[in-house]
């Protein structure tokens, strides 16, 4: 990708082609919130069904689960994140508005920010004079829980509070002994599940980077604690390899391993994952934790059911650790999106296309007549794209505009191959075959149309 490759550059691409539109646009937005659109919901569930695949059906220690949205407060009481889901906030005096103190700080250039404590980070305020964005005097910093809250039943009031759940993981560890009961798996196994969560970011921005909804793809994976070291650095190596079938380059990764100081209250190590992004530089992907036996442990102890493991061998009932791999799947999209953006010149004309891995593009393959207003051109370019839709699913028919331009909108969408049919195809010499036009290269070739499916194949 070219360094001049501005985040402004894949935002406007993506709302233009149909593949994120921002949230509730007709009536001026709300922030941190967008809307998918049809390419960009096929792209995710494409990244969706890639990761189920490879996390779940393609091994036999995975099992999936679905929770729900809104849990029992006692969750996220036990959980820690009533007492401890908090970032710094402070406000304009002014303006009133509300800014992340950690991201304000870091706009200004000063570092290490993330190992401060709030009075640390009021004291560099105050001794370097920092003002708001609007140029205004800064108040005093106060936590803010990020959790939404809301409430259950026709009364609010205390007894009905209930929170929208910032993270999937704790739907995992409140089912660990369902499936245990349902199942019996032996030791080490894993629980999975890809779901939206909910965070009152006091700064929503950068895209759908940072988002007040967002669909997380997770997995706890339950093992016995003396195990600990040797599969966490397994799932490492099994994140990087789920990388590379993204397609996203190794020199646009970067692994950090989180300071004791700076990890989350359950954690006893932490590897966050780290990607390359247009703009914004090496930001966070996904990230690894070792969770030990904290969550079942003070779930086991508020709620007051036993949730030990027993194995099969007879051996002493135990609580699992954890190991837990996370993914932030509106990242990934961003990502994807970032890696495939790709610029170049055709005839001297920039071009703008999406190189994006053909298991993943939305569209895997455009079928266009070369002449709309020729009835024996459209019937045979029908004809070839009900064939292509049922061999291979995801196949748009084209037939607005010339050629060369619907060439142009199909690179942006990261369409693979182009099928023209054209009057070739109806030539006695030539009947029968099409002209394919790859993507990355431009590059055409004549192919029968029997051994369009075959060859087409990703």
């Amino acid at each position: 990708m070219s360094n001049s490759v501005k985040l402004e550059d894949i935002v406007s691409l993506a709302k233009r082609r149909g593949f994120i539109y921002p949230g509730s646009e007709i009536y001026g937005g709300l922030a941190g919130t967008y809307d998918y659109g049809p390419l960009g919901i096929a792209l995710k569930r494409n990244i969706t069904n890639l990761w189920w695949k490879t996390f779940v059906d393609d091994r036999d220690d995975m099992y999936g689960i679905d929770s729900t949205i809104i849990m029992n407060p006692n969750v996220w009481k036990a959980s820690g994140h009533v007492d401890t889901f908090n970032d710094p906030l402070i406000e304009d005096t002014k303006t009133k508005k509300r800014y992340r103190l950690d991201h304000l700080l870091e706009d200004q250039g000063i570092e290490d920010v993330d190992t401060m404590t709030l009075e640390q980070m009021a004291q560099v305020v105050r001794e370097n004079g920092i003002k708001s964005p609007d140029g205004n005097e800064l108040g005093a910093p106060a936590q803010f829980n990020m959790m939404f809250k809301t409430h259950v039943g026709p009364v609010e009031d205390d007894d009905s509070v209930a929170y929208l759940r910032p993270e999937t993981a704790q739907g995992m560890f409140t089912n660990f002994k369902n499936v245990i009961d349902s199942f019996y798996p032996d030791l080490p196994f894993g629980l999975a599940q890809i779901g939206r969560s909910f965070r009152n970011e006091i700064s929503p921005g950068n895209f759908i980077f940072r988002l007040r909804e967002l669909e997380i793809m997770e997995l706890e994976y339950f093992i016995d604690p003396k195990e600990w070291d040797t599969i966490f650095e397994q799932w490492l190596k099994a994140q990087h390899d789920w990388f590379k079938l993204l397609g996203l380059g190794h020199a646009k990764i970067r692994e950090h391993e989180v300071p004791e100081a700076d990890r989350a209250h359950y954690s006893k190590r932490t590897v966050d994952c780290y990607y390359d992004f247009p703009t914004l530089g090496f930001q966070e992907l996904s990230g690894l934790a070792y969770r030990t036996d904290f969550d079942l442990k003070n779930h086991q102890e508020k709620s007051g059911k036993n949730l030990e493991y027993r194995p099969k061998d007879g051996s002493a009932a135990f609580l699992p650790h954890v190991i837990e791999p996370t993914f932030g799947l509106d990242r990934h999209v961003m990502a994807v999106l970032s890696a495939a953006y790709t610029e170049d010149e055709i005839n001297g004309e920039k071009r703008i296309f999406l190189k994006l891995p053909a298991h993943l593009a939305p569209v895997k393959v455009a079928v266009l007549p070369l002449a709309k207003n020729k009835p024996e051109l459209v019937a045979k370019a029908r004809e070839i794209y009900a064939m292509l839709k049922k061999e291979l699913g995801a196949v748009m028919w084209v037939d607005t505009g010339n050629i060369g331009k619907n060439y142009r909108k199909m690179d942006e969408i990261g369409v693979p191959y182009c099928v023209t049919v054209d009057f070739d195809t109806l030539d006695d010499e030539q009947k029968d075959t099409v002209t394919v036009r790859h993507r990355d290269t431009t590059q055409q070739s004549r192919v029968a149309i029997a051994d369009l499916a075959e060859q087409l194949q990703y």
